[in-house]
């Protein structure tokens, strides 16, 4: 989705870029002001000691799960990770085999799989504590109910857990057929993805969206890759922007601005009549991270809503899952050059 926010003034050697159309209104941006961390998705969390290794590691993977796991740990995401073979592992895949000159097929064949390596137990034992049941909280339906609330934390322990795993909800019940997840407890053990990401070693230089491909990629100073994200574009045509843009801010963990004149399909919005400061968290409509761009109202951010990304659209912002646009902060600063590519 787009947000009004503001527009670098500096004069920088670019790029022949695209074309771009005159943008329509769009809503207020999240605050540039960081808020504490405490909100975050998983600042509580850790994953607990691993599920005993059956076998020894590094190896290859197994199957598909332990596929999307093993890019997780090289910064390569194939979105939520559900244990299926989609279209958004396929280009998973093809990324790992581009950076590491392998053929580009988009399947797990054999020198793939050679390649790809599990460095250690894949699931780990999670222990849902009190302070993960202390943050959950009802999600508002209207902006005005949203508004009044502190956080916009999590839901349920599902949404929670799910998340710190990388995974999707799904996958997460699949793991553990005997936990009651309308009444987890204190002390519940729970099996989740290991799939951090690794530490960064080097900022990114520059950031290559692809329109048609739905997804975003940052590479070093050599133009090696760092990290491969699923990424959704806006629906209307008009808004999807081409060339070169330029990181202007980052802002963790923001607020955002509901803005009703943006909304005039919303009968609230044109009851409400007035801006609205939506406070901070992963249920946020911007999630945990903001990178504002340098075309007015344009940015790349997280989602309430990350098993959608890349399959659904927004109003004209990149989208990626929180998790995703947390570790893209870590890699970009002010002036990262981002091309955006049909």
């Amino acid at each position: 989705m787009g947000w009004l926010w503001w527009k670098s003034g500096e004069t920088q050697t670019r790029r022949p870029t695209a074309s771009t159309v005159p943008r329509t209104n769009q809503p207020a941006p999240p605050s540039a002001q960081t808020v504490p961390r405490s909100r975050s998705p998983a600042a509580s969390l850790q994953p607990n000691s691993p599920s005993p290794a059956t076998t020894t590691f590094p190896r290859p993977p197994k199957d598909t799960l332990e596929t999307q796991i093993a890019l997780a740990r090289l910064g390569i995401s194939s979105g939520s990770i559900d244990g299926v073979n989609g279209s958004q592992t396929r280009a998973a895949l093809l990324a790992f085999q581009r950076r590491t000159g392998l053929t580009a097929s988009g399947e797990l064949d054999a020198a793939t799989r050679a390649a790809l390596s599990v460095d250690g137990a894949p699931l780990t034992n999670y222990v849902v504590t009190s302070n993960d049941l202390a943050r959950l909280q009802p999600l508002s339906k209207t902006w005005l109910g949203k508004s009044q609330q502190t956080a916009l934390d999590y839901e349920s322990i599902l949404e929670l857990v799910a998340e710190l795993g990388h995974a999707s909800p799904n996958l997460i019940r699949r793991l553990n057929p005997g936990v009651d997840w309308t009444n987890t407890l204190a002390g519940t053990s729970v099996q989740i993805p290991v799939a951090d990401y690794p530490a960064p070693t080097a900022k990114a230089a520059f950031l290559v969206i692809s329109l048609a491909e739905k997804k975003l990629e940052a590479f070093d100073a050599n133009t090696n890759l760092l990290a491969h994200f699923p990424c959704s574009i806006a629906a209307r045509v008009e808004k999807r922007p081409a060339g070169e843009l330029h990181v202007t801010a980052i802002a963790p963990n923001p607020n955002y601005t509901f803005d009703p004149a943006v909304f005039p399909e919303s009968e609230e919005a044109r009851q409400i009549q007035t801006k609205l400061m939506i406070p901070p968290g992963p249920n946020n409509p911007v999630g945990t991270a903001w990178i504002s761009l340098d075309k007015p109202g344009y940015g790349i951010h997280g989602t309430p809503n990350p098993e959608q990304v890349g399959r659904t659209e927004s109003h004209g912002c990149f989208r990626l899952a929180n998790w995703n646009a947390e570790y893209l902060i870590k890699l970009v600063s002010v002036d990262t050059p981002v091309y955006v590519e049909p």
